[in-house]
C-alpha cells in the first residue's frame, strides 16, 4: 500500500492516532505534495462505515475557506484480506502544530486570541454549510506563514447526525468534548465552541480547565465538576475573558456562535479574518414587492397622471 489508487505515492508518516494515521504523499496525476490520512481497517471496515465517511468527505470538500485545509480526494484501498480501508487525500499545510507551540509554555494572549479567532472563523464557514468539526484541538491547528489552518475536517459530520460509534468509543479528544458529547448526543455546532472554550483557556493558561493525570480520571472530573474559572491574564480584555467562560457552559443554548465569537475575538486583537456574511447575518425571504416601493410606484403613477392631465390642458 505504497501507493493509493494508482496516484498517491505515500512518502513519510507524518501522525499516528487511534483511529488514522496522516501522511505525507506525492500526487503523481497533478504532481504536488498532499496529505492523506488512511481510517484504521479495525474501526471503519465495513461497506456502510465506508460510504458514511465518503459521505462526509464529500461534504467537508465543499467547505472553501482560508483557515480550513481542504479535501482533495476520497477513495478506498483493499487490504490482503479484503477489508476495504477508506483514505481522505486533503491539502498539506506547511508549518507546525499549535500543539507543538504549546509545549514551550501559554501563549501571549494577543497571539492565542489571533489564532483562536482564525480557528473560529473556520468554523463559522463550516457550521454554515451545516458541517460539525467534533475534534478541535491544538494537534488539528497548524500555525502556518499564511496564517491558521484547521485539519481534519475530513471526518467531522453533519450537525444533528446521531454519534453511531460502538458503544465504549469516544469520537474525539476527552479533554475537548462537551458534556453533551460524553452522553452520545448529536453534534452540533455548540459542541465545537466548547472546544474552542477549551482551546482558548489552554493557549491563555498553558494546561487545561481540569485537573486530572489521566484520560479515565478526566471523564470522572468531566461528569462531577466544572471547569476551573479563567485566572487573571494581564492585558486580557474582560470581553474575552467573559466569552471563553460562555463557550465553557454546560448549556449548549448558552454558548455564543462561531460567527459572533469570531468577530469579537478579531475585533479584540484588530485582526482580519473571513467570516462569510451569509453566516452571520440570518437569511430572510424578501418580499416580491416592498412597501416602499409599492408605495414609490403607486405616488409616481399618480404623478405620471397629474403631468398627463396637465399637460393636455396646456395643449
Amino acid at each position: 500500500m505504497r501507493t493509493l489508487g494508482g496516484r498517491y505515492e505515500l512518502e513519510q508518516r507524518a501522525a499516528l492516532g487511534g483511529m488514522s494515521e496522516v501522511w505525507r504523499a506525492h500526487d503523481r496525476v497533478l504532481d504536488r505534495t498532499v496529505a492523506i490520512k488512511v481510517i484504521s481497517p479495525g474501526l471503519d471496515g465495513d461497506a456502510g462505515s465506508v460510504e458514511r465517511i465518503q459521505a462526509e468527505a464529500r461534504s467537508a470538500a465543499r467547505l472553501v475557506h482560508p483557515n480550513v485545509a481542504s479535501v482533495h480526494d476520497f477513495g478506498t484501498a483493499t487490504l490482503p484480506d479484503g477489508r476495504p480501508v477508506p483514505y481522505i487525500v486533503m491539502e498539506l499545510a506547511e508549518g507546525e502544530t499549535l500543539a507543538a507551540h504549546l509545549r514551550a509554555g501559554p501563549l501571549d494572549w494577543r497571539i492565542a486570541v489571533r489564532v483562536c479567532a482564525e480557528v473560529c472563523a473556520a468554523l463559522a464557514a463550516a457550521h454554515g454549510h451545516g458541517i460539525v468539526h467534533r475534534d478541535v484541538k491544538p494537534a488539528n491547528v497548524i500555525l502556518t506563514p499564511s496564517g491558521v489552518k484547521v485539519l481534519d475536517f475530513g471526518i467531522a459530520t453533519p450537525a444533528g447526525e446521531p454519534d453511531r460509534t460502538p458503544e465504549g468509543m469516544v469520537v474525539g479528544t476527552p479533554a475537548y468534548l462537551a458534556p453533551e458529547q460524553l452522553d452520545r448526543q448529536p453534534a452540533t455546532p455548540a459542541a465545537d465552541m466548547y472546544a474552542l472554550g477549551v482551546l482558548l483557556y489552554y493557549c491563555l493558561t498553558g494546561r487545561l480547565p481540569y485537573e486530572a493525570a489521566s484520560t479515565t480520571q478526566l471523564l470522572g472530573v468531566r461528569r462531577r465538576l466544572p471547569p476551573r474559572p479563567l485566572p487573571e491574564v494581564p492585558g486580557l480584555p474582560a470581553e474575552v475573558a467573559e466569552l471563553c467562560e460562555r463557550c465553557l457552559d454546560a448549556d449548549p443554548a448558552a454558548r455564543p456562535t462561531s460567527p459572533m465569537a469570531a468577530l469579537l475575538l478579531a475585533e479584540a486583537v484588530d485582526a482580519r479574518i473571513y467570516v462569510p456574511m451569509t453566516v452571520v447575518l440570518p437569511r430572510q425571504r424578501m418580499p416580491e414587492v416592498s412597501p416602499w416601493t409599492g408605495r414609490a410606484a403607486s405616488e409616481a403613477t399618480e404623478a405620471m397622471a397629474v403631468d398627463a392631465a396637465t399637460s393636455g390642458r396646456i395643449r
